[in-house]
C-alpha cells in the first residue's frame, strides 16, 4: 500500500489553474471503506464537470481546500481497507472517482451487484453518481473491456437517455435533430443510437478539424462545420441537443431556424471558455438536460430491470462499432494527468483518442 496519498486539484473560479496535494492516507471509521484508485477516463465531458462544477454541485462529490475543486471521473479501484460488513479488502469497483489515489466511502444498500455511497456530504446528490459497480457481480463485466467501459459507458448511458427523452416526445415534432461538438463522445453515442433505430435525419455539427472524422464514423446523416449552419434549410424542423456550450453556435442555429426549432436542449460544454453571453434567443428557450430526471421515469415506468435490459443491448452494438474510430492511450503519473488535463482544457485533444489515467 502506498504511504501517501495524492489529489490532483483545479481552481474552482479558474479551472485552468491546477496542482498536486500529498498527503497521509486517509483513516476509515466503522461501516467505511478505502478504495485505491487503479486507472480513470478522462474525457472532454470531464471539462464540463468542471465547468458546471458549482452550477450542478459537481464540486460537492469529493471535497478539497478551499477554492479548490476535485473533477469527477469515472473507474475503477480496489477495496484496500474496509471496515463494512460484506465488502472484503481485494474486491473491485467501478463507480464515479475523484481524481486522486484513494477515496473514503460508506458502503450501504451492498447487493452482490454493488452499493451505494451514504458519506453524509453525498447524501442529496443524484443517486446514479452514489452508486458503485463491483466487478465481481457485474453480468457485463469483461477485463479486456475495461478502458472501453470507463471512457465511454457513463457517457453513453446520457446518450441513451438524450435519445430515450426525445424519442418519448417523439422528438417534439421535427424531423431532424442537430447535435453540436459532434466529435464528443456522447455526441457520437446520441448519433449511433439514432442512425440505429430512429425515423429522423442526424445532422453533426462539428469544427473543420474534426468534419473529416465525424463523417467517417458513419453515425451522422450529414455533418455541417460551425461556419457553415446558414447551408441547412432554415424551414426544417429541428431538435438542438448541444454539447459544446458555445455562445455563438447557439446564438447561430438559433437564430438560422428560429420557430422552426421545436426544442433546445443543452447538455454540455466542450467549448467552456465561449459559454457566455448567449442572450436573448428566437425559438425555444434551451433547457439543461439532465440524465437522473429520465432515469427516474424510467425506472418507474420500466420496472426492475427494465432500463439495465434496454441499455445492455444497446451498449453491445455500439461498443462493437468503437473499433473503427477510437484508440486508447495510457498515462501513468502527476506529468501525465497534468498534460492530458491541460490538453482537455485547450482543446488539443483529438477526437479519436480514449485517455486512461492513474496517478
Amino acid at each position: 500500500m502506498s504511504i501517501e496519498a495524492r489529489d490532483f486539484v483545479v481552481g474552482r473560479n479558474d479551472i485552468r489553474q491546477h496542482k498536486l496535494l500529498s498527503h497521509g492516507l486517509p483513516a476509515i471509521g466503522a461501516g467505511e471503506v478505502l478504495l485505491k484508485v487503479d486507472k480513470f477516463a478522462f474525457t472532454s465531458n470531464n471539462i464540463t464537470y468542471a465547468a458546471f462544477g458549482d452550477a450542478m454541485k459537481y464540486w460537492t462529490f469529493f471535497p478539497a481546500p478551499e477554492g479548490w475543486g476535485r473533477v469527477p471521473v469515472w473507474g475503477f479501484a480496489d477495496v484496500v481497507a474496509s471496515n463494512a460488513e460484506g465488502i472484503a479488502v481485494g474486491e473491485r469497483v467501478f463507480g464515479y472517482l475523484p481524481m486522486s489515489t484513494h477515496l473514503v466511502v460508506r458502503p450501504a444498500q451492498v447487493k452482490a451487484s454493488g452499493f451505494v455511497d451514504a458519506s453524509a456530504h453525498r447524501a442529496e446528490l443524484a443517486l446514479v453518481y452514489n452508486q458503485y459497480t463491483r466487478v465481481a457481480g457485474d453480468a457485463a463485466y469483461v477485463r479486456e473491456y475495461e478502458d472501453q467501459q470507463a471512457l465511454l459507458r457513463p457517457l453513453f448511458m446520457t446518450a441513451f437517455f438524450i435519445d430515450d427523452l426525445l424519442a418519448d416526445n417523439d422528438f417534439f415534432g421535427a424531423k431532424a435533430v442537430i447535435l453540436t461538438s459532434a466529435s464528443s463522445k456522447t455526441a457520437l453515442g446520441v448519433a449511433y443510437l439514432m442512425s440505429q433505430n430512429r425515423d429522423v435525419e442526424v445532422i453533426g455539427l462539428t469544427s473543420r478539424g474534426n468534419a473529416e472524422f465525424v463523417e467517417a464514423t458513419g453515425y451522422y446523416d450529414r455533418v455541417v462545420t460551425y461556419d457553415d449552419i446558414a447551408s441547412l434549410p432554415a424551414d426544417l424542423s429541428v431538435v438542438f441537443v448541444d454539447m459544446a456550450g458555445d455562445a455563438k453556435v447557439i446564438g447561430d442555429t438559433h437564430r438560422h431556424f428560429g420557430n422552426a426549432m421545436t426544442y433546445s436542449c443543452v447538455v454540455g460544454g466542450t467549448h467552456w471558455e465561449a459559454r457566455d453571453g448567449v442572450g436573448s434567443l428566437p425559438g425555444p428557450k434551451p433547457v439543461f438536460f439532465f440524465a437522473p430526471t429520465q432515469i427516474a421515469k424510467r425506472t418507474k415506468e420500466w420496472g426492475p430491470g427494465g432500463i439495465e435490459t434496454r441499455f445492455a443491448a444497446a451498449w453491445k452494438g455500439f461498443i462493437a462499432s468503437t473499433a473503427k474510430w477510437m484508440k486508447v492511450i495510457h498515462g501513468r503519473g502527476s506529468q501525465s494527468v497534468e498534460a492530458v488535463y491541460t490538453d482537455m482544457v485547450d482543446g488539443r485533444v483529438k477526437p479519436d483518442e480514449g485517455h486512461m489515467l492513474s496517478l
